[in-house]
């Protein structure tokens, strides 16, 4: 496979700034970073294979604590609650072609 030259990396480099503009090529970089980072650190992590996790993730990654079974029993109760809405819903829509055959 031949090598990438001078001529070759201009002509990708103008071709990706047509296709996503000047302006994201910084937001893109970043979130490259930033995902390469997060990608490192999971690495990490495997190759401790099984020794405690430290906080590499969660240092990289800032966000909430979520209790996955808090989320999904306050999921299961939204979901409920729109079925009943659907059912009262569609118990109403038949009403109304019950009257409107009359």
């Amino acid at each position: 496979m031949p090598s990438l030259g001078a001529p070759e990396l201009l002509i990708i480099a103008i071709v990706v700034i047509a296709l996503f503009g000047w302006k994201k090529l910084p937001d893109m970089a970043r979130s490259l970073g930033r995902s390469a980072r997060i990608f490192k650190s999971e690495v990490d992590e495997m190759k401790k294979d099984g020794k405690p996790a430290s906080s590499a993730s969660k240092a990289t990654v800032q966000g909430d604590v979520v209790d996955s079974e808090q989320a999904r029993l306050e999921a299961e109760a939204r979901a409920a609650e729109a079925e009943a809405k659907a059912a009262e819903a569609r118990a109403e829509a038949e009403r109304l072609r019950r009257d409107s055959a009359l």
